[in-house]
């Protein structure tokens, strides 16, 4: 199954991980770890904020991605399903 996770990190931890250079480690890890096919970066909220792309279908694994992003960057943590416009279309036309 196609997943969006899509992460936010406080300013302040922010902060202090982007000048350490631990921000981009995770940051890799995650997208390593994912194997992502497309991965976004931007702000939410006036947050750090990133959107990750990837195919999973052991949900067991999910744990597996969040709790280094928790542990290192005391990320909050959305994970959706989503479609592609082929998918999309298989659901609606069946």
């Amino acid at each position: 199954m196609r997943l969006m996770l899509q992460f936010t990190i406080p300013v302040d931890r922010g902060n202090v991980a982007a000048a350490d250079g631990s921000i981009a480690r995770a940051i890799e890890a995650l997208v390593e770890a994912t194997n992502a096919e497309a991965a976004y970066f931007t702000t939410i909220n006036g947050q750090r904020a990133g959107l990750i792309f990837f195919e999973e279908t052991d949900q067991s694994k999910l744990t597996e991605y969040n709790e280094p992003m928790f542990a290192a960057l005391n990320a909050s943590i959305t994970i959706m399903p989503v479609l592609n416009l082929d998918d999309l279309k298989r659901g609606l036309h069946e």
